[in-house]
């Protein structure tokens, strides 16, 4: 079916075409790190100053561009680099959760969850498992979907409709889970960096944003699912296409056993940890008792890596991918090669953060942005709303969650600080903005994979078909999203453990 080019079909290929003459990430942060460095010679010139509010003190913005600058670029670089909070916690996750999918427990769990699921409950379970799906981070976003289009297929339904609910979870739900996933640890790290420009004793933690993260997997499913069934899949109709085999790879022989067993095996472990917190005096509670603050909560990573380590190496063992030890380091090898270009990316990111944090120019625009704000009286949680929408729409432009957030969180964590929110809260605002559009950007790199999956079912579809299947669920997801915050807000319910809305 050939697509009108009506004006949103323009404003799709304008942004296309602006999108694509955007260098690639790393370069973009190389450009953006000379940026601030010019940028700190031309605030010197004007002598320009900021109180820190927390200090008292006046601080200069410094010029990079000086003898002074030139030894802290030279001899901050390296430390920039591997200081760099979420370069650690990111590869350490990644560890045990690349172990897991590497072999094969991930793919193998996503899979039995959806074909078991009851006829009546397969839209809900696809959407669920959707969501779930960034444990296996990006991987869910190729997996998901095609597996999805096969079940409804399998169940006499519209092929595309599966696939349409399964990338649509996948990609726009990407930001909630029921478990700390590696893009906690990854955006927590990235929240306090830009924090520390105000306040260096700020930690915002992995699990800052888990209650929030909970509610919206129920939340998004009961929507996605109804999305799929009162909308999507009749605007469809009935499927009249040609059949279609599609190609899943067969399960090892004892996948079910070793599935069972890596089943046992962690909740053995979380046992462990739950004995080991509510004994007596335990060591991972505080002096007082509490689990809030605790050094459960600061060692969350390391824990949480264990347990990916112990599934994994549960589910390797029984089917036999693991073999002898030297299996292991080799499968935690591979996944770190698919972490090669963030970790290129993260050392030109912690250059622009270090530069900008340095200059003193990240303190002097959160504080004179928050006293404007305060003079137009634009302050209160509509703020929060107006930068959600703007983050929504920057995600048309920079489809990389991480660097986007390296990219704004130097100027907005510090900013909303001064107006009295905590860093935690304005990630959570982040997370759902840059979430809810990833389906009907046409810079995602998935998209022309899924759109190819789709095609196997429908010769004619296009990218007009595309997005006209994606955008209900973007809109509904990212409403859905900022009425939940709009309850977290007012009712006071903690976004993660002891975080609210404010410092």
């Amino acid at each position: 079916m050939k697509n009108k080019k009506g004006f949103f079909s323009r404003f799709l290929n304008g942004i296309e075409t602006v999108g694509n003459k955007l260098p690639d990430p790393f370069i973009l942060f190389v450009v953006l790190a000379v940026g601030v460095i010019i940028a700190s010679y031309i605030f010197s010139l004007f002598n320009a100053s900021v109180i820190h509010p927390g200090s008292g003190e006046e601080l200069l913005v410094k010029n990079l561009i000086s003898g002074e600058g030139l030894q802290y670029i030279l001899l901050s670089m390296l430390d920039n680099f591997t200081g760099f909070a979420p370069l650690g916690l990111v590869l350490a996750m990644m560890l045990g959760i690349g172990l897991a999918e590497k072999v094969g427990l991930l793919d193998y769990a996503i899979k039995k969850t959806i074909l078991k699921s009851p006829p009546a409950l397969i839209t809900y379970t696809v959407v669920f498992v959707g969501i779930m799906g960034n444990l296996a981070s990006d991987a869910a976003l190729v997996l998901i979907p095609p597996l999805a289009a096969m079940v409804f297929y399998k169940v006499g339904r519209h092929p595309i409709a599966g696939l349409a609910a399964g990338y649509a979870a996948a990609g726009a739900g990407f930001t909630a889970n029921l478990f700390i996933a590696g893009t906690d640890a990854l955006l927590a790290g990235i929240s306090t960096e830009a924090a520390a420009i105000i306040d260096d004793s700020i930690v915002v933690t992995p699990v800052d944003n888990w209650y929030f993260n909970i509610v919206s997997v129920f939340v998004l499913t009961l929507v996605g699912g109804l999305i799929t069934n009162k909308f999507i899949e009749p605007r469809l109709g009935k499927y009249k296409g040609d059949a279609v085999k599609v190609d899943m790879e067969d399960d090892p022989p004892n996948a079910a056993k070793a599935y069972r067993n890596a089943g046992i095996a962690g909740l053995i472990y979380l046992a462990i940890i739950a004995i080991t917190i509510f004994v007596p005096d335990s060591p991972l509670r505080n002096e007082e008792g509490g689990i809030v603050p605790s050094p459960f909560l600061s060692g969350i990573v390391p824990i949480i890596l264990f347990f990916f380590f112990t599934v994994g190496i549960t589910y390797g063992v029984t089917v036999g991918k693991i073999k002898t030890s030297k299996d292991v380091g080799k499968y935690m090898a591979e996944s770190m090669k698919d972490m090669a270009s963030y970790i290129v990316l993260i050392f030109a990111i912690a250059q622009f953060i270090a530069y900008f944090s340095w200059s003193n120019m990240g303190t002097w625009i959160a504080v004179n942005g928050a006293e404007f704000l305060k003079d137009i009286n634009f302050t209160g949680i509509w703020l929060i709303i107006g930068y959600i929408i703007f983050t929504a729409l920057m995600n048309f432009l920079i489809t990389s969650g991480s660097a986007k957030w390296a990219l704004e969180a130097p100027v907005f964590v510090p900013m909303f600080m001064q107006l009295g929110y905590h860093p935690a809260f304005t990630q959570v605002a982040y997370r759902v903005a840059d979430s809810s559009t990833n389906i009907v950007t046409p810079l995602m790199p998935y998209m022309v994979i899924v759109l190819s999956f789709m095609q196997k079912y429908d010769k004619k579809a296009g990218i007009g078909t595309f997005i006209a299947l994606m955008l209900p669920y973007s809109i509904s997801f990212l409403t859905t999203w900022i009425i939940l915050i709009l309850v977290f807000f007012f009712l006071g319910i903690p976004f993660g453990p002891g975080i609210g809305p404010y410092l």
